[in-house]
């Protein structure tokens, strides 16, 4: 697959109110390097839309619609219909929501959107919590995780919720997870997404909290990419629901990643073992779905022709 064709302008401003080390923040760069000024952002409430600042401020350089928390495929729909309605058929719709306005308070926005196949961009950057709230549990909070409403020996009993099924089971044009570790991989899929008009398309972004994970903010990207060696967070492609790509084979454990916060560090060596067989378990369904893997693993920094992605 070709390079991604990369802006030479940046469309997200230095000074931007993100906290130190935030994979929303980061991954919003890499994709706006790629989508353009060509581009309408629908951002329901979450960090993002604290990140790119209230009217009149704004840290980016497009046009930025804050909505409602449940509303980001609704109002990203409208907005779709509009420029269409003006013949302005060239411009991106982009839906930028976190895990809650997903997962959780969106989904119906989102799945309803996806139904009727809307002409745009769904994106979830994901930090597995409702971070901009307080650090609550939302359904995309993996097992294991210690939150402000699943606090000491109530820590999250249950697994989170797989969004990127969800979408395959609407039959959308395209998916996709990224990672902000592998920033030419997850360029690359905002690239096949904006040329995919016509459909819904979906990426799904593994963004790492430092401050809601209890992590150092200089290990950010490395906790990313640790989630995707552990098999944790999987790099794959889906198109039309049925057709599976896998883009990274991980054979680290799980302990390389979940002792580098602490949200996780009253788990057990038992529930530890836990959480990998859980790991092997949903992986191994994908393997299956896929049909086969890469040879991998694969640094970062590699480009997705040297990741050996299947097509």
């Amino acid at each position: 697959m070709e390079q991604p064709s990369i802006t030479a302008e940046d469309y997200f401003k230095p000074g931007h109110l993100g906290c130190p080390g935030c994979g929303a923040a980061i991954a919003l760069k890499f994709a706006l390097k790629v989508l353009g000024e060509k581009t309408i952002m629908v951002i329901p409430a979450s960090c993002a839309s604290i990140i790119v600042g209230p009217y009149p401020l704004s840290a980016v350089k497009i046009p930025i619609l804050h909505t409602a928390f449940a509303t980001a495929g609704a109002a990203a729909s409208g907005v779709r219909a509009a420029l269409d309605l003006k013949g302005h058929t060239e411009t991106t719709v982009v839906s930028w929501a976190g895990d809650g306005g997903t997962f959780d308070i969106g989904f119906q926005s989102l799945s309803g959107a996806v139904e009727r196949n809307e002409d745009c961009i769904f994106v979830c950057y994901d930090n597995e919590a409702y971070m901009n709230t307080g650090v609550q549990r939302s359904s995309s909070t993996p097992f294991g995780v210690r939150t402000t409403t699943t606090p000491g020996q109530n820590w999250k009993k249950t697994r989170k919720k797989n969004i990127m099924e969800s979408m395959a089971a609407h039959r959308i044009p395209y998916a996709a997870t990224a990672s902000i570790a592998f920033p030419e991989d997850l360029m690359a899929k905002f690239e096949k997404a904006k040329a995919s008009k016509g459909g819904a398309r979906f990426i799904h972004i593994f963004a790492s909290c430092a401050t809601g994970w209890g992590a150092p903010s200089d290990m950010s990207v490395k906790i990313a990419r640790l989630a995707v060696q552990t098999n944790i967070f999987p790099l794959y492609e889906i198109e039309d629901g049925i057709r599976y790509a896998l883009n990274y084979k991980g054979d680290r454990p799980v302990k390389d990643y979940l002792q580098t916060q602490k949200r996780f560090e009253h788990l057990s060596d038992a529930d530890i073992s836990q959480i990998q067989d859980m790991v092997a378990e949903d992986w191994a369904l994908l393997l299956r779905k896929a049909g086969d893997a890469p040879s991998g693993p694969q640094q970062s920094g590699k480009s997705r022709d040297d990741l050996k992605i299947k097509s």
